[in-house]
Formats: C-alpha cells, structure tokens, sequence
C-alpha cells in the first residue's frame, strides 16, 4: 500500500497529492486567535467536512466548487480507514486566489469595535446609530489577505484586491475582483435566508476561491462550518448585546477570560464545544450527525 504524507498542513486541515486531485482531510484540532490550541475536539474535523459538502450540495448552481467526493472507497487504499471516514473529502486542483472573501451581515466582533472607534467597519463607512449586533441593511464584503500560520490576516479595501488580482492576473484582475466579491454575498444572502429558516443567523463568514484550469472561479476550501462563521442561535436574538453562538466563539471567550491558559482548555470547554458544533449541524442540515 502507498503512503500518503500531507503536502499542506493548516491550522485544521492536511492536504495529500492524489495525481489528478487533492484530498483534504479535516483534523479534530481547533485554532483561534491564530494559534493552534493543544486540545482536540472529538468528531470535530468530520462535523466540518460534512457540513461543508451540505453546502456545497445547496450552492452549486451559484458557482461551481471543488468538491468530487466524500466516500473514501474511491480513494487510495491508504485512506480507507476509520482516521480518514467522514473528515475527508477529494477535492479538483484549483489555483488558489490569495483573497479571504469575507462577508457581514450583522455588526460584531472586529467589526463592532472598529464601529465604535470611528463608525467604519474594514474602511466602509455604516449608518450611525448601529448597536452590538445589529442586522446591517445589506451584507458588506470585507476581504482580506491570506496570512501564513502564526501571523495575522490584514484586512484590505476591494480596490486593494483589485490590485493584488491584477499584478497575478494582468488585465484580469478588475473581473476576478468583482466576481469574488459578487459570488460571496450571492452565496451568503441565499446561505442566510436558509439557515434563517432553520433557526440560525449566520452573522458573518468567509469564503475562499481559486481558478480552474480553464481560468474559472470555483469555490474552494471549507465552507459555512463553525470554523470559518459567527452561527448565532434565532431564538433570543435581541440587538445591543453579544449573542450566544454555536461556533467556537465560546472557544475565544474562554481564552480572553483566561489569558494565562498556555493554549489548553479544560475538558469541560472542549464538550461544550463538541455539542455546539453538533447542534449546529443537524439544526442546519435537518439530519442527526453521523460521526
């Protein structure tokens, strides 16, 4: 039997090179505020994976994604086993774009403290009088760059995109700007709505996109996980406040409350955790999780 090693390994995810295609195997650890934590969260790299292909399921007729399979038996033998079933995914190659793709539909977190510095979130100047929380007339997009493990993402303007798109892509990159940007808020309005409807406000997340070989813009990565999203719970929202979420906010929470943490959290935060992420999938997908 071959052996596999990672050719990427992220924060969350290994990625192996299967000739033609990628296999993208989500782990059970968790990063925030950019590092990786010591703990890992049982079940979590398989809640993500196929939450992920719900979405890309529901979404393909906005763009295409990357998404070719789910079910290891058509994979290297090397994969079909119980560290591999459920948490990995074979993926197209795609030329990966180097813009985070970020889209808010309500004010909170960064956003909410740069509004209350000078009434901007990301340089876009908001409405007065918004509050923690609040539901923004129209979702923003508000990309960023892709930063390495360790070092920060840096917020940049859609013009600043534009640049770094046209300097890769001479006299393309005014096009694959405005596509990135319209594909992501297409994606989160029809995302929103749904996850509305099942008792969910998805209160801001991130995509990420790369070209096909034909020069395409095909959606990539995860996608609308608790990883990469604020999910707050329908029920209770009031505005004026921070929500509770199902994401691993209470991961962040817990670690501002407890500066001197040493990258480790107690058992008791990562089950919470574990049950957050569950909740949240079968309230969105209508399925009991099957890990």
């Amino acid at each position: 039997m071959q052996e596999y090693r990672p050719i990427k390994e992220g924060k969350v995810r290994e990625v192996y090179d299967n000739g033609e295609s990628l296999i993208i195997v989500a782990t059970d650890r968790i990063s925030a505020f950019d590092h990786i934590l010591k703990n890992r969260i049982t079940k979590k790299g398989a809640i993500l994976t196929q939450m992920s292909k719900f979405w890309f399921d529901f979404t393909k007729d906005i763009v295409p994604n990357h998404m070719i399979s789910m079910d290891v038996q058509e994979m290297p033998e090397f994969f079909r086993n119980e560290r591999f079933d459920g948490n990995s995914m074979m993926c197209r190659k795609l030329e990966m774009l180097p813009i985070e793709c970020i889209v808010r539909g309500y004010i909170t977190g960064s956003g909410w403290a740069s509004y209350q510095e000078n009434g901007t979130v990301c340089g876009i100047r908001l409405a007065e009088g918004l509050v923690e929380s609040d539901r923004l007339p129209e979702p923003i997009y508000t990309p960023s760059t892709k930063a390495e493990i360790g070092l920060h993402d840096e917020n940049i303007s859609f013009e600043k995109s534009v640049e770094i798109l046209e300097k890769l892509y001479p006299g393309r990159g005014a096009d694959y700007a405005a596509e990135l940007r319209d594909k992501t808020i297409a994606l989160y309005k029809k995302c929103a709505d749904y996850a509305r409807g099942r008792g969910i406000i998805i209160a801001d997340t991130k995509f990420e996109f790369g070209l096909d070989e034909n020069g395409n813009v095909v959606l990539g990565d995860e996608m609308l996980t608790p990883d990469s999203s604020r999910f707050w719970p329908l029920s209770g929202y009031e505005a004026g406040k921070a929500q509770p979420s199902f994401d691993k906010q209470y991961v962040r929470d817990w670690l501002k409350a407890n500066p001197d943490n040493e990258l480790l959290l107690p058992e008791e935060v990562v089950e919470k955790t574990v049950d957050k992420y569950k909740e949240a999938f079968e309230l969105l997908t209508g399925t009991p999780f099957q890990g």
